[in-house]
């Protein structure tokens, strides 16, 4: 049954037999510490399963930390958001075959439902794999969440340019008809489907997109093994170019316009050029 604790020392002592912690909190230095602390409180042949978003290199390292205290350690991507409560978790793993054996009951009740193909037969697999060694779930994550961003991104693109023509009467409708049938159909577009279900012209919302480290790690990766990634790339600084307000570079490029050719540049106003002491 459930029971709340106080402290890493109270989780452990709480523990069954075999000891299978689940670690999820933010990335880099609190998993670390985390991991670092359970590592000296666990017993041997016990598995710590970090299902955060954890830079892969960080798993490595993790699990060097584990194994030297004969802790095991694995790696698990997960993907589902806040509907995954609903509708399950879709699980990328990475570790031994052994550690992953212990961990697999509960992989499998947390996975999605074993789906079903056309002729009524069970497609097993589905929503779960166990990727490689360990630090491999977490890149099948990575990757899982670099090509979010740029699907998000030909949405949001294919979104603008339906507003922004007066032929298109009812832009929510267009967006709401691609999600039968078509090629484009997501559950991505499923979830942009609602929100123009709840603001038809987003007003509520300011084009401000944070990035989570994800897809950053993402494109570095594909320069470190020279794997084109234009499309990622793209989606990534679409992102940096919405925090900006006034664009250095695009002051610089209009600001050459004027150099060469005399092209009109829009000035920037007395008040708005004063800055606080």
């Amino acid at each position: 049954g459930k029971r709340d604790v106080d402290s890493l020392t109270a989780l452990v002592e709480a523990l069954a037999a075999l000891g299978v912690v689940g670690v999820m909190v933010p990335s880099g230095e609190p998993t670390k510490a985390t991991v670092q602390e359970l590592a000296g409180l666990l017993s041997e042949g016990d598995v710590i399963v970090d299902g955060g978003n954890s830079k892969y290199t960080d798993d490595q390292i993790h699990d060097v930390m584990c194994r030297e205290k004969g802790i095991g350690y694995v790696d698990a991507g997960v993907s589902g958001g806040v509907w995954g409560l609903e509708n399950g978790y879709a699980l990328m793993v990475g570790g031994t075959a052994e550690d992953v054996a212990k961990v697999q009951p509960i992989f499998d009740a947390l996975r999605p439902p074993t789906p079903k193909d056309e002729s009524g037969q069970e497609m097993p697999g589905v929503g779960f794999v166990h990727a490689g060694p360990v630090g491999a779930g977490h890149f099948s994550k990575m990757v899982h969440n670099g090509i979010e961003y740029a699907m998000m991104q030909a949405y949001g693109e294919g979104y603008e340019l339906l507003a922004a023509v007066d032929l298109i009467e009812d832009v929510p409708g267009v967006v709401a008809s691609w999600t039968q049938g078509t090629v484009i159909r997501s559950w991505l577009l499923d979830l942009l489907v609602r929100a123009l279900q709840e603001d038809p012209e987003l007003e509520r919302i300011k084009g401000y997109a944070e990035d989570s480290g994800e897809g950053r790690w993402t494109v570095e990766q594909g320069i470190e093994n020279a794997v084109p990634m234009p499309t990622i790339a793209a989606s990534l600084f679409a992102r940096f170019v919405s925090r900006q307000d006034d664009s250095p570079t695009m002051k610089a490029v209009a600001a050459l316009r004027q150099q060469f050719g005399g092209h009109a540049v829009h000035a920037v106003r007395a008040q708005e050029a004063e800055k606080p002491a």
